[in-house]
């Protein structure tokens, strides 16, 4: 068995976007196995990379890799997962969301290494930012290949950071409602689009630049002019509770997460 075999059980999007930041030039793995399940999927990416391999099923995935990457959907987990047999020692990372490690342990039944990660679709590029947790060597230098891994001391880590990934959606939300706005207001979709998106990339790049030496709220005031336009915006977003919401949101998120909902 190869020992740099890499194996992904259940072939949706993020399996995509990993099999594509995994095989990127250098490529970091030289054999691959997916899942027959979402068969288009496992079809592109094995017509593309030769080095792609369509297993039979689930099982011969788990039997013919060296680390096995569980991307299945929490509502199907425990049926899929109860199903296989995995070899003691072996390598096991979890993308499953919002499932407790306990619990995988008991459906997976054997004395094997279990990792939790949220990567992202960024990873395709090899862009992404990977929550891992327990901290892992191995682990992390596969993500950070694929952008950069984040490795967490603790689950209460862990759980913070699921939960601030589940903001993105609200962050194109917001996009689309400024959009919304301005073709409302008069102005061509297209063109809305075509300046709000690289003004949001914009500010995102500003922010990643800066690092973790300067706060966002110290940037939320270097783009705020004292009296200015900017600062009208934020200050009625928060007077009107959209601060409020948001963190409301973040924290029933995080008590789902725990499993305290």
């Amino acid at each position: 068995m190869n020992a740099n075999s890499i194996g992904f059980v259940g072939t949706g999007a993020i399996t995509e976007a990993m099999v594509r930041g995994l095989l990127a030039e250098p490529a970091y793995a030289s054999d691959i196995h997916v899942s027959p399940r979402s068969a288009h999927i496992a079809e592109t990416l094995a017509a593309e990379f030769a080095s792609v391999r369509i297993a039979r099923d689930n099982q011969e995935v788990v039997q013919r890799s060296e680390m096995v990457f569980l991307a299945i959907r929490p509502q199907i987990a425990e049926e899929v997962v109860r199903e296989l047999s995995f070899r003691n020692g072996q390598m096991v990372v979890s993308l499953v969301a919002a499932t407790e490690r306990r619990a995988l342990l008991e459906w997976i039944g054997a004395d094997i290494n279990l990792v939790q990660a949220i990567p992202l679709p960024f990873v395709a590029d090899r862009q992404g930012v990977t929550a891992v947790y327990p901290a892992d060597t191995a682990v992390a230098a596969l993500f950070d290949t694929l952008g950069t891994a984040v490795q967490c001391q603790s689950r209460k880590e862990y759980d913070l950071l699921a939960a601030a990934s589940a903001v993105m959606s609200t962050y194109f939300g917001v996009m689309e409602s400024v959009a919304g706005w301005l073709e409302k207001s008069g102005l061509e979709r297209a063109k809305g689009q075509a300046y709000i998106a690289p003004l949001f990339a914009g500010l995102a790049q500003k922010a990643s630049s800066a690092g973790a030496a300067e706060p966002f709220s110290a940037l939320s005031r270097e783009f705020a002019t004292k009296g200015g336009l900017n600062e009208q915006v934020l200050s009625d977003f928060d007077k009107k509770g959209g601060i409020a919401a948001l963190t409301a949101a973040l924290d029933l998120v995080l008590a789902r997460i725990e499993g305290k909902d």
